[in-house]
């Protein structure tokens, strides 16, 4: 039977598959353009961007969300408990703590951001705050601790700033097959013939990108998952939190697609609700009952 160590190896092998095969896309995608566009350059650029938007990026994402989501900082007389779960684990775990952040929502969730573990944050809702028992958060606090450890922060605003970039350069290239600026020597049919690939391609590219990133966010969860139930010794704490998360069905007020992965649950409510194929194919987290089996069979 799986372990929940067994299950981290598992994990981390494939998102590393994954992160692969998204430069992949990115690299492929600038090479068939420079090529159709007969400019070498453009393959140029698009490596140099994939390589140095995600360290900008890095420096101020957790400001932006922070932003987006409303999140205020708290100090220990504020919420004593959890200050106190969150020092804890970080003890037994050896991080340094982070900054502890609460979002005035009814909606049970709560994310981590940050740039590395010296500077991280764990943001958690009212609404999380009122509906769990102590070992219950200290389930969601252990598994949002397990993304600052795992390097998730980095590895998912990577992804995002990759996600954003093919769909940049597919626009890029539709806008300039529009204004005819198809470059080489080519006869008109083999010139057509590249503009049709390079259309399909470019429509085809950010799809492509975005069930990319969809299938990490879903691995880095189960990795999270599997993280956290081992910091706590309590698998059951974070099933426990995560069913009764599942049955909250109102979304967050602030609820925001550009970070829905980040979330320890779908931000936009119902992710307890029976799913189709194409549900399954775009959504931005595991299943709820395939999240809660894997816990309860490493318990």
């Amino acid at each position: 039977m799986a372990t929940a160590y067994t299950q981290i190896d598992s994990n981390v092998r494939r998102t590393w598959f994954l992160m692969f095969g998204f430069f992949l896309v990115v690299i492929f995608l600038g090479w068939a353009f420079s090529w159709i566009f007969g400019s070498p350059i453009i393959l140029i650029v698009a490596v140099s961007i994939s390589i140095v938007m995600p360290i900008i990026s890095y420096w101020y994402s957790d400001r932006i969300v922070l932003k987006v989501s409303g999140a205020k900082e708290v100090k220990r007389e504020e919420y004593r408990e959890l200050w106190n779960i969150t020092e804890n684990l970080c003890i037994a775990s050896g991080l340094p703590m982070p900054r502890l952040y609460i979002i005035n929502d009814p909606a049970p969730n709560a994310f981590a951001t940050g740039r590395n573990p010296d500077n991280a944050v764990v943001a958690v809702t009212t609404g999380l705050m009122n509906i769990l028992d102590r070992s219950e958060l200290e389930g969601v606090i252990a598994h949002e601790l397990s993304h600052i450890k795992n390097r998730d922060i980095l590895l998912m605003t990577t992804v995002v700033v990759l996600v954003g970039f093919v769909t940049l350069l597919s626009d890029f290239f539709l806008r300039m097959t529009i204004f005819g600026a198809v470059g080489g020597n080519r006869d008109g049919r083999a010139q057509i013939i590249m503009v049709l690939i390079g259309i399909a391609l470019a429509i085809l590219a950010p799809i492509v990108a975005v069930l990319i990133k969809l299938a990490i966010s879903r691995r880095r969860e189960f990795l999270a998952d599997a993280s956290g139930a081992l910091m706590t010794r309590y698998a059951d704490g974070l099933a426990n939190a995560l069913e009764k998360i599942s049955k909250a069905p109102q979304p967050l007020k602030r609820a925001n697609h550009a970070m829905a992965h980040m979330y320890i649950s779908n931000p936009f409510g119902g992710s307890g609700r029976k799913m189709g194929f194409m549900d399954r194919l775009f959504m931005t987290h595991p299943p709820v009952e395939e999240r809660i089996k894997a816990l309860r069979q490493t318990a």
